[in-house]
């Protein structure tokens, strides 16, 4: 599943990265980073044609590799055995220097057969992060867009810094093993000291290996790489499909080029508006929610390993996560990895993202929590699916990508002293995700490059109408954001659809009244009346 930015220490999987002010390190020191580049200076129209005519060499997909989440086969054709093709594109490496480097932008298409009016165009699609791979995603999810392909060609892309378009790796997976193991939640001075030296040393790795791609990671950058897209496609307006932070990425791409937008639907909408504290708080609250509806599920049954009273259950869920930092669990892992608190912790948040991973939650707990010989096998899976780690023990390159994204974005800095004097407010929002979120703010401190600014513009006065589905129980995007995003577009873009259920993103949730409301939408243009809800 698509994650959004959750603002964890180890995993910044969110909305919106965004922070208080602040130029001082956690420890004080002062910090003297680059700029990121400012990647305004050129529109599409005016590139060289060496970029705006190019032509794609479209040919069958490999298997994805490591860097993308790899698995040993090439992906399967559509279920109406439409294949996969794949190719790059060249694209300027910094938009304000169109003469100077380039980058390769990997790309991945099934073709529609639709011809002449039938066909619409092509249907780009961003499934969020920032961080995931599209070349991935869309195939593996090609099924759930089938109905989709009847008029477009269904399109995505490994966003710059991602994958196999020059994704970042900042450390090598042992090291990667032992950071998202380490402690999450520091109690004291020696911790707290322990803590920041494991951000220096990521934030480092990620200079040493990939410091002059950091400056053109931003979300602009990749509006830009996809209006060049849509030319090259030889589309005149881009109709998209975002989820997650795809959703600021196609708002930022309406207030770039307002009158290039064509049909494009954001589901699982962040909320553009706020700073870093305000959208750590309201993701806290947000997968505080989620973890309730989930315990009012588990303890209705006779076997939830939680009890059957909820607020005992999420007393009994701190416990075992807090007993977990002295004493990890054993697992099956090949590698002899155990349990630790923040893999546990991660585990419990990959699962309240959609609720047909409640199960698998369930059977972690009841395995970590029985006292006979308990296991802590299927939370540790969980908690490596948050972080991109393959079953072969490599990394994707999520985790790193989406703090390079993320802090090539954010141009506030948090300070040891900001977080302890908020730990308070996060932990009563949520006891149990509260603190490691507000631990979780110091991300960007030692980065090597200077954030692009405080958060996106998406204003995009003269935009067509652009579809918004916000989840009432989603845990990452909460559902305030879509209003919000619905009022940053301005006047007359937006337009809500409700969902009210669980889960992050509605399309994929099997809800008829959201998918052919999305589709009526898509393929035949029909804006549904604002507003309207769809009940799970």
């Amino acid at each position: 599943m698509t994650r959004a930015r959750l603002l964890t220490p180890t995993v910044l999987a969110a909305t919106t990265l965004l922070t208080v002010p602040g130029c001082a390190t956690a420890e004080g020191d002062p910090v003297r980073p680059r700029s990121a580049a400012r990647q305004d200076a050129v529109d599409t129209d005016d590139l060289p044609e060496r970029f705006t005519r190019q032509r794609l060499d479209w040919s069958a997909c490999p298997a994805p590799d490591s860097s993308q989440g790899g698995t040993d086969a090439s992906p399967s054709p559509l279920p109406d055995g439409e294949d996969w093709e794949c190719a790059k594109m060249t694209a300027p490496l910094d938009y304000g220097d169109p003469d100077g480097d380039t980058i390769e932008i990997a790309m991945i298409r099934a073709r529609t057969r639709a011809e002449g009016d039938e066909r619409i165009g092509s249907l780009i699609f961003n499934f969020g992060g920032p961080g995931g791979s599209g070349v991935t995603t869309l195939p593996a999810f090609g099924a759930d867009y089938a109905d989709l392909n009847s008029r477009y060609d269904l399109v995505s892309f490994d966003p710059r810094g991602v994958g196999d378009s020059e994704g970042v790796r900042c450390l090598d997976d042992q090291q990667l093993d032992d950071y998202f193991a380490a402690d999450a939640n520091p109690r004291n001075a020696d911790e707290r000291r322990e803590f920041t030296d494991r951000l220096r040393e990521f934030d480092h790795g990620c200079d040493d290996r990939a410091g002059d791609l950091l400056p053109h990671l931003t979300t602009t950058a990749t509006a830009r790489d996809m209006d060049l897209m849509r030319e090259v496609l030889g589309d005149d307006r881009l109709h998209y499909f975002g989820i997650s932070y795809g959703t600021e990425l196609g708002g930022v791409y309406a207030h770039l080029f307002p009158r290039r937008v064509g049909r494009a639907l954001f589901d699982a909408v962040v909320d553009p508006t706020g700073n870093t504290e305000q959208g750590a708080l309201g993701q806290a609250e947000g997968f505080q929610l989620a973890l309730d509806n989930y315990l009012d599920n588990c303890t209705q049954s006779d076997d939830c390993p939680l009890g059957t009273d909820p607020d005992e259950g999420e007393r009994r869920l701190k416990d075992f996560l807090d007993r977990l930092r002295d004493e990890p669990l054993d697992t099956r892992d090949p590698d002899k990895r155990k349990l630790t608190q923040s893999l546990a912790w991660n585990g419990v948040a990959q699962s309240l993202y959609s609720q047909s991973f409640w199960p698998y939650l369930t059977q972690g707990l009841d395995d970590a929590m029985t006292e006979d010989a308990p296991d802590g096998t299927v939370l540790l899976a969980l908690g490596d699916s948050m972080n991109g780690r393959n079953p072969d023990g490599s990394y994707s390159t999520l985790q790193s990508s989406l703090t390079a994204i993320s802090c090539a974005d954010s141009s506030e800095r948090y300070t040891v002293d900001d977080v302890r004097a908020r730990l308070d407010q996060f932990e009563e929002v949520s006891p149990v995700f509260g603190p490691q979120m507000a631990w979780g703010l110091l991300n960007c401190t030692y980065w090597p490059v200077d954030g692009q600014r405080e958060h996106p513009d998406v204003r995009a006065e003269g935009a067509p109408k652009i579809l918004l589905i916000g989840t009432t129980g989603d845990p990452a995007t909460p559902f305030e954001g879509t209003e919000r995003m619905k009022d940053a577009l301005g006047d007359d873009v937006g337009v809500e659809l409700v969902y009210e259920g669980e889960g992050h993103g509605a399309y994929n949730g099997g809800n008829e009244c959201v998918r052919d409301t999305a589709n009526a939408y898509l393929l035949d243009g029909d804006v549904p009346e604002d507003g309207k809800r769809c009940e799970d």
